[in-house]
């Protein structure tokens, strides 16, 4: 952009009172302290900035904290877009869609490994884009993990109820309840108005029980469920990362690693390549079930996840990927053969 040739301190300083905004909305009510903590920005130059914005009625300030205000709120909106020309997202998106042989890339500002308000970001854009592909009579499954229990807290509650069904696509894990499908779902469900099952079914599991197990009424009725969802949404996990959810020994996960292994979906360990490694024993959907599912959407961010994104979007069963610039600027420099799901 020319502008920027021409006068580069606006657009450093208006990259600097969006990430400001950015991070008071998520983390409100904060402190200056903190806030230049976060930011890693002195904390005089935090306070002359925060004041030109409370004089601009953007954001208040208390006891508490500071604080956006509605006003704030619909700045920041605003300039998303300005961000997202500045920081060149559009066509990264376009880009990395055409590389990766994928309907869609979203692509949000910062690094969720850096800044945690970045996780927050993609969260949010994750919602925003369900609540467009959503509609009613769809069912949605989901996985767990923190990234889409972050997604169902970004929902504000619908007031009127739709006819939706939200249903776990996997079964738990045995860690914080919070993280597991099962607690996903219904609180997407409630947030979006709509109705719930769960899926009372460990996910790792020995494989001579694994049949008995699916074929219980109640777990099989909501795996079928599932399987017929116009939309999934899911994770994507790093091998070390879903190794350690799933109870793995280190000799387990030495094993996975040798085997080239970088990402994990659905019990799947993958390579750079989408081909799958080694696999669990696992209650709930399986990789071949998401062929059927109209609306495959996959998420996950950070740069040292980039590898993770690449193998599970790799396998051709995901139709969008959202995702972050830094795990999105690693992932250009790669070079792989991505497939759509309806090429396999």
């Amino acid at each position: 952009m020319v502008f920027r040739k021409i006068v580069p301190e606006i657009f450093e300083m208006l990259e600097r009172r969006y990430r400001l905004l950015r991070t008071i909305l998520f983390l409100a009510p904060v402190g200056r302290r903190a806030l230049a903590q976060r930011l890693a920005i002195p904390e005089r130059r935090v306070r002359n900035e925060i004041e030109v914005l409370r004089e601009a009625n953007l954001v208040t300030i208390d006891s508490a904290g500071m604080r956006i205000t509605p006003e704030g709120e619909e700045v920041l909106n605003e300039l998303k877009n300005y961000i997202r020309e500045i920081y060149g997202l559009t066509e990264l998106e376009k880009s990395l869609a055409q590389m990766l042989g994928i309907k869609k890339v979203i692509v949000v500002p910062g690094d969720s490994d850096s800044d945690e308000v970045v996780k927050k970001d993609l969260a949010t854009a994750t919602a925003r884009f369900l609540r467009k592909v959503v509609k009613d009579h769809d069912i949605l499954a989901v996985t767990g993990g923190s990234t889409l229990s972050e997604v169902a807290n970004s929902f504000p509650t619908e007031r009127i109820a739709r006819n939706i069904t939200v249903v776990p696509a996997r079964g738990g894990l045995g860690e914080d309840v919070n993280l597991q499908a099962n607690s996903i779902a219904a609180n997407l469900a409630n947030r979006l108005g709509g109705q719930y099952r769960l899926l009372h079914a460990p996910d790792n599991v020995e494989p001579d029980l694994i049949k008995t197990i699916v074929n219980e009424p109640r777990i099989r009725d909501v795996i079928e469920l599932g399987k017929n969802a116009q939309v999934l949404l899911h994770g994507i996990g790093t091998v070390e990362e879903m190794a350690r959810r799933r109870g793995l020994d280190q000799n387990q996960l030495n094993q996975i690693l040798e085997r080239g292994a970088v990402g994990e979906a659905f019990g799947y360990y993958f390579d750079a390549a989408g081909q799958i490694v080694y696999s669990t024993s696992s209650v709930g959907l399986r990789l071949e079930d998401l062929a059927k599912i109209p609306l495959v959407i996959a998420v996950g961010g950070g740069e040292r996840k980039a590898l993770a994104v690449l193998a599970v979007v790799s396998t051709g069963y995901c139709d969008v990927c959202i995702t972050d610039e830094g795990a999105a600027w690693r992932l250009m420099n790669l070079k792989t053969k991505g497939g759509r799901k309806n090429d396999n």
